[in-house]
């Protein structure tokens, strides 16, 4: 048996260590939003956080992650809140996610939650980006580009933007 921490919940799994964690958290914890894309790491539909880095959770097995702290799209809201020294309120959204909301950002979704994780990444280390800076983080700074089937990319180059002013504000009212 492995103990994940799964978005600030201890979980244990009895999954096989070589098990990829996208698997681990679909299947056997319920935590939908990391989609399988590709299964070769090729799209970026599966990106969770890792310890604050974005990593390709399907190929990434939980042997690797036990004793990390992994955050899906889920657990945004409790990781901005732990950040900024707020008591986490399961209305609040994450910046990110409000901004995804507020620029109608997704079309079918299936990449959308990956994209999301990128975002937050890119964020939390770079507050203000160029347009530069965004399109880099999406396609050359991981394994491989975050890729959208539905060409939404101008969405998410604004509503990466958006989030990057909600960040700088503080976060949503």
């Amino acid at each position: 048996m492995t103990t994940l921490l799964v978005n600030g919940e201890k979980r244990a799994v009895k999954a096989a260590a070589d098990t990829p964690l996208l698997y681990v958290l679909r299947n056997e914890l319920g935590v939908m939003t990391p989609k399988f894309g590709c299964g070769l790491a090729q799209c970026g539909a599966c990106s969770v956080l890792v310890d604050g880095e974005e990593v390709r959770s399907c190929i990434m097995p939980i042997s690797v992650v036990g004793g990390k702290e992994v955050t899906t799209v889920d657990g945004l809201p409790a990781r901005w809140a732990k950040q900024k020294g707020l008591p986490h309120d399961p209305q609040r959204l994450h910046p990110v996610q409000e901004a995804w909301d507020r620029e109608q950002a997704p079309q079918c979704g299936i990449c959308q939650f990956g994209m999301m994780i990128k975002v937050t990444e890119l964020l939390e280390h770079n507050p203000k980006p160029t347009d530069a800076d965004i399109r880099e983080a999406l396609t050359t700074s991981g394994p491989s580009p975050h890729l959208c089937r539905c060409a939404s990319y101008a969405a998410i180059l604004e509503a990466t933007h958006h989030a990057a002013q909600l960040m700088a504000q503080g976060g949503v009212k």
